[in-house]
C-alpha cells in the first residue's frame, strides 16, 4: 500500500486478495464446478480464461449452468455457428429474462428480503422496496401494458431520473416482450427526439421532474414536445414523487392511476433466446446516434458471468453504481438482481451538498460494491476529502470505475484516502456490448494503472497496424470470440451493412472496439483512449489518457482535454486545461504542464500549446469529444451538439 501522498508508479503491486476471500469466491466455485464436468483441471486464472476462449461454447453452456437460470427448451449447442457477424446462441432455449431477475435461482428465499434501495439528495425521498414489493408492482404494470395493447417486439421508451418506477417500468415491459429504451432526464428535447425518433415507440414512462444540485427540474415541457413530435406514442405514463400532473400532456396517465387495481397472480410468458430487449444508442457526435439492438439471453448471460464471477457477487451483497438511465451501466447495474443482491439507486449530484455525500450513502446502506467513475475520484481528491477519516465503510469490499482509464495515482489514492483492505476493479467495455471487454478477478492481485484481466470468455488481444496480436505494446483493442451480448444488429439496418462497417470492417471476423491499448506480460490491461482520438506525432502513438493521467495529477486543473492538429507534414499537440476557480494560466504553470509531462511520458507527448478554457466539451454520458474539438480547430462541421452535455462550450475553440 502506498504512503499518503506517495507517486505511484504503474504496475506497483496495491492488494491482494486473501487465501479466505479466493476460496469463498464465485469464481473459486465455479472453477471446481468446470473442472467437474470438463475433466479439466483449472488452477489459475490464466488456465479458466485460456479454456474460456479455446471452448466458447462450452464456456458458456458452463456459465448458464453454474448460475441456474430459470428457462425453458431445449437446445443441441450452446454455438450454432461462430461466424461473426452472425453467431447464433441456444437456439431452442427461451427464457423472461424479468423472471430471471425477480426470482433469481438463489439467495432469495425470504421476499421481505430488500430488492432496490433509493437514495436520493432529499434524505426523506430514500425507500427500500422488497422483492415481494418488486414483484407486485411490476406485475400491476405488466398487467397495464398489456391493456394498452402493447405486445412482443414494440418499442416502451422512458425520459427518467434514476428511481424505482423505472425499474418497474422496464421489467413489467421486458416481461411482455416488448424492447425497451431510456434516456436520462437531462437530455435535450433534440437529443431525445433522435433516439427515441427512430424507433418510434408506442408507450412512453417519464417524470415530471428531477432534482440535481438542490434544485427541483421540470419534464412536462420536454414530455409534450416528444408526445408532439413522435405520432406512435399511444400513451403516457408519469410518476413522481410529489404526486405528477398530466396536464397538457397528450395522452397522459398518472403512475398510480396506471398500477390501479386489484392483485392478481401472473405467469410469465417465456421468448427465444434472442428476443429483443433493450436499444441503446451510441454517442452519436458524428451525426444521429447509432441504436444497438441487444437480446435478451445475451445480456442475461453476460451480466450473470461478469457480476457472479468475475465481481463476486452474492446474496448478501448491496451493489450501487453511480449512473442515469441514459447509460449501460444503469442496465448492467439492474441485472445485479439475477445475482440475488441488492441494488442501491441514486438520483441527484454525487457532490451534493459536498464530496462525502455518496460515502454516507455506503454507509447508511450497507453498500458492498460501490461503482463511480476516475471523473468522481479525482473531484473529491482535489477537493481535499478523505472518506476514510469521515466514514466507516466498513462493509465496502470493492470499487468499481469505468467511464475513462483509471490511472495509477487514483488508484493509489483510493488506497490511502478511501480503504486499504479494498479491491479496486478497473472496467471497460461498452454500450455496444453491454458489457465489459476487460475487468476484475476476485483472484488476482491490484497493480497501479492496470485493469486486472481480460473477460472470460472474450479473446481480448492488442492488434498492431499489421494485424498482429502483441504484448506489451499499444494496439488496437479486438475480440475474436463471439460472446452472447453481441448486438442483434441496428435499427433500421436491414441487410446488416452499417452493423458490419462499425465493428467488423477493419479486422475482419474479429469485433474491432476502437480502443487504444496494451495488454501487459503479467496479463493486465493498460486503455489509452479512444483509437480514433489517438495522437501521431513524429510517427508515434499516443493516447490522449495518457498526457490527462499527468494533468489530472497537476493541482491547479480541474479537467482537460488533448487534440492533435496536423502541420508542415507532423502532428502537434493541443492541451486545453480548465483551471480551479480563481487561477490563470501563466507561463510559470504552462512550463510546469510541460515538464511534468514531459518527466512522466516522453517528449513527443509534451504539448506544442497550453490554452485555457472554461469547461470540457463531454456528451450526455460525460467523455471529452476531442474529434469534434479538432475538427472546429480545422474550421469544419464538429458534428451534431445535440450529442453533447455542454454544446456551448465549442464556442470556446476558433479555426486555426
Amino acid at each position: 500500500m502506498p504512503s499518503e501522498g506517495s507517486t505511484v508508479p504503474r504496475g506497483q503491486l496495491l492488494w491482494q486478495p486473501s487465501a479466505e476471500r479466493i476460496e469463498n469466491s464465485n469464481l473459486a466455485d465455479f472453477m471446481k464446478f468446470a473442472e467437474a464436468r470438463r475433466g479439466q483441471a483449472f488452477r489459475t486464472y490464466e488456465a479458466l480464461y485460456d479454456w474460456s476462449v479455446e471452448d466458447v461454447g462450452a464456456f458458456w453452456e458452463s456459465v448458464a449452468e453454474f448460475c441456474g437460470w430459470v428457462r425453458s427448451g431445449s437446445y443441441s449447442a450452446a454455438l450454432s455457428t461462430s461466424s461473426m457477424p452472425g453467431v447464433r446462441w441456444f437456439e431452442g432455449v427461451h427464457l423472461s429474462y424479468t423472471e430471471n431477475l425477480l426470482y433469481p435461482s438463489h439467495g432469495v428465499e425470504d421476499p421481505g428480503k430488500p430488492a432496490i434501495i433509493f437514495e436520493s439528495e432529499s434524505a426523506a425521498r430514500r425507500r427500500v422496496l422488497s422483492f415481494a414489493e418488486l414483484r407486485e408492482q411490476v406485475a400491476r404494470c405488466a398487467r397495464g401494458l398489456r391493456a394498452l395493447g402493447v405486445k412482443p417486439g414494440d418499442r416502451v421508451a422512458a425520459l427518467t431520473p434514476n428511481v424505482p418506477e423505472a425499474v418497474v417500468a422496464m421489467l413489467a415491459a421486458t416481461a411482455v416482450g416488448a424492447i425497451w429504451s431510456s434516456c436520462s432526464p437531462d437530455f435535450g428535447v433534440q437529443g431525445i427526439l433522435d433516439r427515441f425518433g427512430q424507433i418510434e415507440p408506442v408507450v412512453l414512462f417519464g417524470a415530471d421532474g428531477y432534482e440535481y444540485n438542490g434544485k427541483r427540474h421540470g419534464l412536462g415541457a420536454r414530455l409534450r414536445a416528444v408526445c408532439e413530435a413522435i405520432p406512435t406514442i399511444r400513451n403516457v405514463i408519469v410518476y413522481s414523487l410529489a404526486g405528477p400532473s398530466v396536464d397538457g400532456i397528450p395522452h397522459g396517465q398518472s403512475w398510480d392511476e396506471f398500477l390501479d387495481g386489484p392483485s392478481s397472480e401472473w405467469t410469465f410468458e417465456h421468448f427465444p433466446f434472442a428476443q429483443p430487449l433493450y436499444i441503446l444508442y451510441t454517442s452519436g457526435t458524428t451525426g444521429k446516434p447509432k441504436c444497438l439492438i441487444h437480446g435478451a439471453g445475451g445480456v442475461l448471460l453476460k451480466h450473470l458471468e461478469e457480476h457472479r464471477l468475475q465481481s463476486d457477487l452474492k446474496p448478501d451483497d448491496v451493489v450501487f453504481y453511480f449512473t442515469t438511465c441514459g447509460w449501460m451501466m444503469w442496465n448492467w447495474l439492474v441485472s445485479a438482481l439475477a445475482s440475488g443482491s441488492t441494488i442501491v439507486l441514486y438520483d441527484g449530484s454525487p457532490l451534493h451538498p459536498d464530496p462525502g455525500r455518496l460515502f454516507r450513502m455506503v454507509d447508511r446502506s450497507g453498500v458492498t460494491k460501490f461503482g463511480t467513475s476516475p471523473r468522481f475520484l479525482a473531484t473529491v481528491e482535489k477537493a481535499g476529502y478523505v472518506p476514510r477519516k469521515h466514514h466507516s465503510l466498513a462493509t465496502l469490499r470493492t470499487i468499481f470505475s469505468t467511464g475513462s482509464p483509471l490511472h495509477a495515482e487514483q488508484f493509489g489514492w483510493i488506497y490511502d484516502a478511501v480503504k486499504s483492505d479494498l479491491q479496486v476493479a478497473s472496467i471497460s467495455g461498452g454500450t455496444d456490448l453491454v458489457g465489459c471487454f476487460v475487468l476484475g478477478s476476485p483472484l488476482a492481485p491490484v497493480h497501479a494503472g492496470e485493469i486486472q484481466c481480460r473477460a472470460l470468455g472474450m479473446k481480448v488481444e492488442s492488434l498492431d497496424d499489421n494485424g498482429r496480436a502483441v504484448v506489451g505494446e499499444k494496439g488496437e483493442l479486438t475480440c475474436s470470440t463471439p460472446f452472447p451480448s453481441m448486438p442483434l444488429g441496428l435499427w433500421n439496418d436491414p441487410d446488416g451493412s452499417k452493423y458490419r462497417a462499425a465493428y467488423f470492417e477493419r479486422f475482419p471476423g474479429k469485433w474491432h472496439h476502437g480502443d487504444f491499448i496494451e495488454i501487459t506480460e503479467r496479463g493486465s490491461v493498460v486503455i489509452y483512449g479512444r483509437s480514433d482520438a489517438t495522437l501521431n506525432p513524429g510517427g508515434v502513438r499516443i493516447g490522449t489518457a495518457e498526457i490527462y493521467h499527468v494533468v489530472e495529477g497537476v493541482q491547479e486543473i480541474t479537467d482537460a482535454i488533448a487534440v492533435g492538429l496536423e502541420e508542415d507534414g507532423d502532428v502537434k499537440i493541443l492541451l486545453f486545461v480548465v483551471l480551479v476557480s480563481g487561477r490563470s494560466l501563466d507561463g510559470e504553470l504552462v512550463d510546469s504542464i510541460r515538464t511534468r509531462i514531459r518527466e512522466a511520458t516522453s517528449p513527443r507527448h509534451v504539448p506544442a500549446e497550453v490554452h485555457q478554457i472554461s469547461e470540457v466539451p463531454r456528451t450526455i454520458s460525460g467523455k471529452p469529444v476531442e474529434m469534434a474539438v479538432a475538427r472546429v480547430l480545422r474550421g469544419e462541421d464538429p458534428g451534431n451538439r445535440d450529442a453533447l452535455a455542454n454544446p456551448e462550450s465549442l464556442e470556446q475553440f476558433t479555426p486555426r
